[in-house]
């Protein structure tokens, strides 16, 4: 919702968390339309493997030059990464804020 209404609302900038490029087992149906016209300095932390866009899915959409995106290795929609990456959810969690906090800056 937020990245539907960041150019009306005139916002500094967004961040989103893992976005939902498409609903769970839809991904035939992209929620990018609008991303691709984003005016808005746009940050999307993303997992790799997040089930609701994956990196592989999110690198055919044509994105804004605006929307810079983060990847977390091995880590879906909750940033959570597969254990066998050796990287905890903390991790990934502390990873985001600096993301987030540089992207801010």
């Amino acid at each position: 919702m937020a990245s539907l209404l960041a150019d009306e609302l005139q916002a500094d900038a967004l961040v989103c968390l893992g976005y939902p490029f498409y609903a769970a087992g839809k991904p035939d149906k992209p929620r990018v339309a609008h991303l691709a016209g984003l005016r808005t300095p746009t940050l999307i932390v993303q997992g790799e493997r997040d089930a609701l866009g994956d990196r592989a899915s999110v690198t055919g959409y044509a994105l804004s030059p605006a929307i810079q995106l983060h990847w977390l290795v091995a880590a879906d929609h909750d940033l959570k990464p597969l254990k066998r990456s050796g990287l905890t959810h903390a991790q990934h969690f502390d990873a985001a804020a600096d993301i987030v906090a540089m992207f801010l800056r």
